[in-house]
Formats: structure tokens, C-alpha cells, sequence
């Protein structure tokens, strides 16, 4: 097929690169623009757009699509197939839905309709979901709406966090959209409508989404940390100060009931904080304000912590 292709992040990559091997013609590449990134704020392209070029496609990199009279002139003289979006973060005007004659084909990281919106993978490790996965879906005008093509389940073991099981659902994801191709030229898929009663959302992620609330159990803050990596992450305050969470997990401590949500327990260099529901996490490895991340003893040799102190109070 002759194809546009609309993608920006590190999980769009691997249906680029796919849709190329499997010998479709993409005309052109629609990503964001470049951005800064990392603490030193340097202009950095998008990774879709990297691998375009290395592919050698042409890119194009609109501040807006909506209201663009060269962008909608580009795409009509391509007059694609279909249209792939992958994590493009732009939301498709009507004009550029009706265009194809396959229509705008989506890769949604979820089961719709369960996570409709920014950050599926992430709330469905936040939730404690045991299995996720992709659909391909033709875009309409709403939120992750349109009906459904195809779609392929993956479990999620309880280690699993979001930065691990991104890469796995990108691989799986580029190869469902390329049978979704195949199967909508044969004319063998017949859209299906999503309920929406079943629907649940998954909205973008805040700063504030990474702070601990030691009042809910321990198994609800683990899946939490699980599902905000790397970003944004888990982090309470001790003393004022922030204190980042790299690594914990849930454990039981013995003696400790009635405890105060996060207050801290000490044992030989090991960090505990009471959570709600009676239940406990050990904070395995933390970064204070302004230092580097250590392991819980090397954070206790440094910083005079009592007992009983309370975090995030």
C-alpha cells in the first residue's frame, strides 16, 4: 500500500520500520516537532523522525494539522491507502480521517475499550492489571473511539514494569498493524464497534501521579511505581525535601501493626514505611534532593533518619 505514516515516540518505531520490510511504499513521514530533552535542554528529534531518516523517507514536522493548508495539500497529492497513527500525539481532523479509502488506522496500546487516552500502559501496571495488549482501530472523531480491527492480548507478569513492557507491546503492535493491513485489503476484517459501557480511561500522567500516598496498601503502591516509570515515577518528602523512590517493594514486617501510614522502620541499613491497610513496602533504593540515587543502607549511613519518622508529612 501507499502509505502515511503519523508517529512521534521510541513505541511508534517498530511499525516504521515493519511497514518498510514488509514492502509498503510510505510517502511520507508526519511526526512533532523537535523538542529539548534532558537536563541540558538540547533540541533533540523525535525518534520516528531519527529512523525515518536513516531510512531515507521524507518528514514533515507540522506545529499544527488541523488548519494547514500546505499539509492538507501534501497529503492529497499523496493520496495514501491508509493512514498509520502510532502514538503521534496530535489529535486527526476530519478532513485527514476521510482522506484514505482504508481510513486512518490507529495502534492503541490497550484492550479497548479498557484505557482510552494518553497513557494506557502505564494505568493499566498502575491498576494491577494481569494482562494487557494492542488494537488496531479506525480513528473517528472521538477519544480513542472508533471500531475496533484487531487486537492481541499479552500477560503481565507481576515484575513487569511499564519501561519493560513498552518495547514488548511496540514489537507486537507493529506486527498485528501489518496483519490489520493485509487483512483489510482481502476485505476480511469487519470493523466492530467498542461498548462503550465498558469503557475506562487512562489520562495523561502528572508530576503529582508519581506522589506516594502511603494511606493506600502497599500492593497498590508497588503496581503504581510499576506503571510510572521512568516517569513520573514515585516520590515522597522527608524533612521538606524530595525523596525519590527508584525501587520498592511490598514485604511484611512482623510486630509492626496499627503503624501510622509512612512511618519509617529501620532494621541493620534496611528501610521500611507503613502503608495502609496494616501492610508495608521496602524502600529498596531512593535518591534524596539534589544527590544521586543509593541503596537504602548507603541513604542511612548518610542522613540521620529516626525511627518512627513519618514520610511525606
Amino acid at each position: 500500500m501507499k502509505l502515511v505514516f503519523c508517529g512521534t515516540p521510541a513505541f511508534a518505531v517498530p511499525t516504521l520500520k515493519l511497514a518498510l520490510r514488509a514492502g509498503h511504499h510510505v510517502a511520507l513521514v508526519v511526526t512533532q516537532p523537535d523538542r529539548p530533552a534532558g537536563r541540558g535542554g538540547q533540541i533533540t528529534a523525535p525518534p520516528v523522525k531519527q529512523a525515518a531518516m536513516e531510512a531515507g523517507l521524507r518528514v514533515v514536522q507540522p506545529e499544527r494539522i488541523k488548519n494547514n493548508p500546505e499539509f492538507r495539500a501534501d497529503l492529497d497529492s499523496i493520496r495514501p491507502d491508509a493512514i498509520l497513527v502510532v502514538a503521534y500525539g496530535r489529535i486527526i481532523p476530519k478532513w485527514m480521517l476521510d482522506l484514505p479509502r482504508f481510513g486512518n488506522i490507529n495502534l492503541h496500546g490497550s484492550l479497548l475499550p479498557k484505557y482510552r487516552g494518553a497513557a494506557p500502559v502505564q494505568w493499566a501496571l498502575a491498576n494491577g492489571e494481569h494482562a494487557t495488549g494492542v488494537t488496531t482501530m479506525r480513528l473517528d472523531e472521538g477519544l480513542d473511539t472508533g471500531a475496533i480491527l484487531l487486537q492481541r492480548q499479552m500477560a503481565i507478569a507481576p515484575s513487569m514494569i511499564a519501561t519493560g513492557i513498552l518495547p514488548l507491546l511496540a514489537e507486537t503492535g507493529a506486527d498485528l498493524m501489518m496483519q490489520t493491513l493485509v487483512e483489510l485489503e482481502a476485505g476480511r476484517i469487519e470493523p466492530r464497534p467498542q461498548d462503550n459501557s465498558q469503557a475506562t480511561l487512562a489520562p495523561i500522567l502528572t508530576r503529582d501521579d508519581g506522589r506516594i500516598d502511603f494511606s493506600r496498601p502497599a500492593m497498590t503502591i508497588y503496581n503504581r511505581w510499576r506503571g510510572f516509570q521512568p516517569w513520573p515515577g514515585a516520590w515522597t518528602t522527608l524533612h521538606g525535601r524530595k525523596l525519590t523512590v527508584h525501587r520498592l517493594l511490598p514485604t511484611e514486617v512482623r510486630g509492626a501493626r496499627g503503624s501510622e501510614p509512612g512511618t519509617l522502620r529501620l532494621d541493620e541499613g534496611t528501610m521500611f514505611a507503613a502503608c495502609g491497610d496494616d501492610t508495608w513496602v521496602e524502600l529498596v533504593e531512593v535518591q534524596p534532593e539534589g544527590k544521586r540515587r543509593m541503596t537504602a543502607a548507603d541513604f542511612l549511613r548518610g542522613h540521620a533518619v529516626a525511627a518512627g519518622t513519618r514520610l511525606g508529612a
